[in-house]
């Protein structure tokens, strides 16, 4: 493992460390798969929050926007 893939591994970890164990595996692998897409989601769903809307909204309407992408990304 590089150092590089263990440094985004323990951030992502200390980031999400109130999601359950097989969730946040699940995120990882999809962050490591294409860094890029998981980039975008973030800064969107960021945006979206700046933008007054609660986190768990924000979250729930970028991930249905990206929903096609993210799924055949599962299936790699």
């Amino acid at each position: 493992m590089s150092i590089q893939k263990f440094l985004v591994r323990k951030y992502a970890n200390w980031k999400m460390k109130g999601v359950p164990e097989g969730q946040r595996e699940m995120m990882l692998v999809l962050l490591e798969k294409d860094p890029a897409l998981m980039k975008t989601i973030g800064e969107e769903i960021e945006r979206r929050k700046k933008g007054g809307e609660s986190e768990m909204k924000a979250a729930m309407e970028v991930l249905k926007k990206h929903r096609a992408e993210l799924a055949a990304l599962m299936q790699k």
